[in-house]
């Protein structure tokens, strides 16, 4: 291992001396957000990126393993929604001296659970809308607004955020789902490393070929 050190899935702070980037999953206290180990942020704290995560609408975030996060990503959550099959979009119900009980989770707009999957990069300033499920290896352009599903290995971009391509072909793409490097040891992975960072995609394919 590098420099004698492990890679440690429960430190904050993978970087020594360095704040601005962490370890999610060790940082994380509500437990409707579930980080897999490696998933980091670029900045001191995740948790503020959640919004309009309410306790009473029950919504999960659930984020795999090797996620990349960049500064700025927010995470909307069902929360935002407003009721709108009636007269007013007002949510008289959340707010003091209004005479309406919160009406029941089926008469309001959720979702569902917003999961992203491994090894998925999110660019900076990035919008997750509620509900929306992220394959593995996707990459989220820069100050997307991402309202729909998005493919594993898909590169999408803009607002509201659109396919522009494939990472790969179909065929590598599904060895890659079924390799599912993310869920080996530390060891494993890093032996994989060269495997992992090979831009020689005919190598890495030959190579999953033999392994799977």
């Amino acid at each position: 291992m590098k420099n004698g050190k492990r890679p440690d899935p429960d430190v904050i702070h993978p970087i020594p001396g360095y704040e601005n980037e962490i370890y999610v999953r060790p940082a994380v206290k509500n437990t409707n957000i579930i980080v897999g180990d490696f998933t980091y942020i670029a900045d001191s704290e995740f948790e503020s990126h959640v919004t309009y995560h309410y306790e009473w609408n029950g919504d999960r975030l659930i984020i795999g393993k090797f996620c990349q996060i960049a500064s700025g990503v927010e995470f909307v959550m069902n929360g935002a929604n407003h009721k709108m099959n009636s007269v007013s979009t007002f949510p008289f119900y959340t707010l003091e001296g209004w005479d309406m009980d919160p009406p029941p989770l089926d008469d309001l707009p959720i979702k569902g659970d917003t999961v992203i999957g491994n090894d998925v990069w999110i660019g900076q300033d990035a919008v997750i809308l509620p509900g929306v499920h992220i394959g593995d290896g996707a990459i989220i352009g820069a100050c997307s607004v991402v309202g729909s599903d998005v493919d594993p290995y898909s590169i999408v971009a803009g607002d509201p955020a659109k396919l522009l391509r494939k990472r790969f072909d179909d065929e590598l793409i599904d060895m890659l789902l079924r390799f599912k490097w993310w869920d080996r040891s530390v060891d494993e992975i890093n032996a994989l490393i060269p495997l992992l960072t090979c831009s020689d995609l005919e190598k890495v394919r030959k190579e999953l070929q033999e392994r799977l």
